[in-house]
């Protein structure tokens, strides 16, 4: 009996020994994980603090992207289109707008007071220069609803449903618009005012 005792005595000693073994073993590597980790993390974050701008740098970038970016608004007017859906009918309600680019020669009033112009022996200002990109815009708008409902019609429900789908039809929708001004003009971007799917 008593070599039967001293094996399993043994035993739970190296049992032991490959327990505190196996823990020392994982805390260590749990330690350099730890390490490694902090290490790595602690160098994307300076860097990603090293890569945002300034606020003046900021502000001089906005100012300038705005100034290219404005536009004249068009307001397309609301439209009511049967959607492509097979299995049941579904109708759109949208309001649509263009945005536009401006020309130099729209705004003749402001161009002669930054030259310097006072306005003694000139003719009278002509009208409202607004109205006139209105009047001029007007020619083309039979021709831009139609690429606007042609567009929209041929969507199911569930594509318009979502950002991504509203997104790429307001892309497809400018440059249908720009084919038809053919350089004319430059739509800058397209706005649903209203969009009710029914």
């Amino acid at each position: 009996m008593a070599e039967n005792e001293n094996p399993t005595g043994g035993g739970n000693k190296d049992i032991n020994k490959f327990l505190i073994m196996t823990i020392a073993s994982i805390v260590i590597l749990l330690i350099v994980f730890l390490g490694v980790n902090y290490f790595i993390m602690e160098n994307l974050i300076s860097q990603k603090i090293a890569s945002i701008p300034t606020q003046g740098e900021e502000i001089a970038e906005d100012d300038d992207s705005d100034e290219i970016q404005k536009g004249i608004i068009i307001d397309l007017g609301d439209f009511i289109l049967n959607l492509c859906d097979e299995n049941q009918k579904k109708y759109l309600k949208a309001n649509v707008a263009i945005e536009v680019t401006k020309k130099d020669e729209d705004f003749p009033a402001q161009q002669a007071e930054e030259k310097g112009g006072h306005g003694h022996g000139e003719s009278a200002p002509a009208a409202d220069p607004l109205a006139a990109i209105q009047n001029e815009m007007n020619q083309y708008k039979p021709a831009i609803r139609d690429a606007v409902i042609t567009n929209l019609s041929s969507k199911t429900s569930a594509e318009l449903a979502t950002t991504a789908g509203k997104e790429l039809a307001k892309e497809q929708i400018m440059n249908d618009i720009n084919s038809i001004l053919a350089g004319e003009r430059e739509v800058l971007r397209v706005s649903f005012g209203q969009f009710i799917i029914q």
